[in-house]
């Protein structure tokens, strides 16, 4: 069996939100070689190092490519405006590629890496590390199995800290559309109403993210989407609701027969309410046993097993693992980037829909930046 080079590429790891675990995703899998790191800034550079074990790093990750011939290169900043050149440069080095979401900050961008991808025959993988959690998998699987009955509503709602609003729907947002649509498939359509302190939102209210993950605006949103078979999703997200305790980001899937409900807390379990009536007159839920996939053989342990950061952990390595397989297999990866290009979609999707005071079809044929100003201007 071969052994995969692996390469690690990072930004400045932003210090003040913390990282998800995306450098070490290979970390400790058989038959896998973490061969070096790059970052431009030279304390981030060193505690990647540290952490995944490169015996060698850089500050400029195009002299990685050249002088390391990395099989994989795990692209880990978690803003998108750093994303482009890097996995571009690595697809076009003949290197498969695992990239931090959000993917790309324009449609534009995510076209421009899956085609160089493509082009050359590499899979490009994304961390929507849902995908691959158990607790997801088993909801699915309820899902696809009858067990909530005919399907009807999913909601989604972001975490609705200092970033609500647009920030939200980019960051974490991007998370549970993209579990939607791979709970419901593609999405038909996309109604969205944007509003900034009460009032409508316009391009002029444009405004900068706490972190650069390219445009966003709003700090109250609300999409309404159309899936196949009259399923509805919806996405909301306000401002300043939620200052620690519970969360409110999760994801509730309602059925004629039963109500499906994971919350993003350190457990994120999976709960069932048995009932027809409907959701919003609550009621009782159970909690539904999901397991952790076990480790390959041979795989070193995980350097976090509990809260958040096993969360991570765990399905880093699962994301790692699928990305393999699919290499070995010729398929796209779980968590691919059409997948990943898809959630941009229905999150773009939302501004024009405002913007244009219709419901639009997806996906999208205008690729720029719906907040953009040269988009503005025509």
């Amino acid at each position: 069996m071969r052994t995969w080079r692996v390469a690690v590429i990072d930004h400045y790891r932003n210090r003040s939100r913390g990282g998800h675990g995306t450098h070490v995703a290979f970390a400790g899998l058989p038959n896998v070689e973490i061969v070096a790191a790059a970052d431009p800034d030279e304390e981030s550079r060193q505690a990647t190092r540290h952490e995944t074990g490169a015996p060698r790093s850089y500050a400029d990750w195009g002299e990685l490519l050249d002088r390391e011939n990395p099989d994989i290169v795990c692209v880990c900043s978690r803003l998108p405006t750093q994303h482009l050149d890097v996995v571009v440069g690595a697809a076009e080095a003949g290197c498969h590629v695992y990239c931090e979401k959000p993917l790309a900050v324009s449609l534009a961008d995510a076209d421009r890496m899956i085609e160089a991808a493509d082009t050359v025959g590499v899979r490009l993988a994304v961390a929507h590390l849902g995908r691959y959690a158990a607790v997801f998998q088993a909801l699915r699987e309820l899902i696809r199995s009858g067990g909530i009955g005919r399907p009807l509503s999913v909601f989604c709602r972001g975490k609705e800290d200092e970033r609500g609003g647009g920030e939200d729907m980019l960051v974490l947002g991007s998370h549970l559309l993209d579990l939607a649509r791979l709970f419901f498939g593609d999405p038909q359509w996309v109604f969205g109403h944007v509003t900034v302190e009460g009032r409508d939102f316009t391009r002029a209210d444009t405004c900068d993210p706490t972190e650069p993950v390219g445009c966003v605006g709003g700090d109250g949103i609300t999409a309404l989407y159309g899936f196949a078979d009259g399923v509805r999703g919806q996405f909301e997200s306000r401002r300043g609701l939620y200052e620690g305790g519970e969360p409110r980001m999760g994801i509730t899937v309602v059925g004629s027969e039963a109500t499906l409900s994971v919350r993003f807390d350190n457990d994120r379990r999976l709960r069932l309410r048995r009932s027809r009536r409907p959701m919003e007159e609550g009621g009782p839920f159970e909690i539904i046993p999901t397991s952790p996939q076990p480790a390959p053989p041979g795989a070193e342990p995980l350097h976090a097993t509990t809260g958040a950061q096993g969360y991570f952990a765990r399905n880093n390595r699962q994301a790692a693992l699928d990305l393999l397989d699919a290499i070995a297999e010729w398929r796209d990866p779980l968590a691919s980037g059409r997948d990943a290009r898809w959630s941009l979609e229905m999150i773009h999707g939302v501004y024009v829909s405002h913007l244009e005071r219709r419901a639009v079809p997806l996906p999208l044929i205008d690729r720029r930046h719906p907040l953009e100003k040269n988009a503005a201007a025509e």
